[in-house]
């Protein structure tokens, strides 16, 4: 009878062996063990990794800037002084082909106070399309228009004198130069008027305010900056005292 029972065993280890490997390979699989997690794989880590914003949003193409030349920052031309006579700052103009006009063209005039700096000043701004002009600047006892000679009337007891060669204050299609009222009405830049855009002359006069029954002139300054809009850009500051 005892050798009865060594068939039985092997049977009941061969049925043991063969649910196993039934387990593993399709019949009914047990439950899976966790993997062990490490602190980063965790589901609810505190510090999830999320992936960098700047892969995932829409990225916005550079800026372009409005014109082939890039913005340039303000370079002073002509310190703080009093011009004793005409300060020029000469520059190179290349002829342009049609439909563009042939000089640069001063697009825009505008003027803008600045009391909070050190020192005080008002400044007024020459806008030009494609390159600066060379300038001229001086103070005269007045204005005169360009060809005809006759004056131009201006607010304030002295006048600074601004001539652009080699520019033009009108384009083919007829557009004239965008600029505010004549009269400004700040301490010292009282108001500015328009001498003539004149064979390659563009002319404009500020009329400044001194001390009365004085010849005392006004220190100014000059300078050049191109904007983002692609605009040659000349300002003229005038101190406020």
């Amino acid at each position: 009878m005892k050798r009865s029972f060594v068939p039985l065993l092997a049977l009941l280890a061969a049925l043991g062996v063969g649910a196993c490997e039934r387990g593993a390979t399709g019949g009914t699989p047990a439950a899976p063990r966790a993997p062990a997690t490490t602190a980063s794989e965790m589901p609810d880590s505190p510090d999830p990794v999320a992936p960098p914003a700047a892969t995932d949003e829409p990225q916005q193409p550079p800026a372009q800037p409005a014109a082939a030349t890039p913005a340039r920052p303000y370079r002073v031309t002509y310190g703080w002084a009093v011009p004793s006579r005409p300060a020029r700052v000469p520059h190179r103009v290349v002829l342009r082909d049609p439909p563009a006009p042939p000089l640069p063209f001063l697009v825009r005039v505008q003027v803008g106070d600045h009391p909070g700096e050190n020192p005080a000043y008002t400044r007024i701004t020459f806008a030009f399309d494609s390159a600066w002009p060379t300038y001229e600047i001086a103070y005269q006892r007045d204005l005169t228009q360009d060809g005809s000679g006759n004056p131009v009337p201006l607010p304030g007891n002295s006048v600074l004198r601004i001539t652009f060669t080699d520019a033009q204050g009108h384009d083919e299609q007829g557009h004239q130069t965008q600029r505010p009222g004549t009269n400004l009405g700040y301490p010292t830049l009282k108001g500015y008027g328009f001498g003539g855009d004149f064979e390659g002359h563009v002319t404009y006069g500020l009329g400044i305010q001194v001390k009365p029954n004085s010849d005392q002139a006004l220190p100014i300054r000059v300078g050049e900056l191109v904007r983002a809009d692609g605009t040659y850009v000349v300002a003229v500051d005038v101190r406020r005292s």
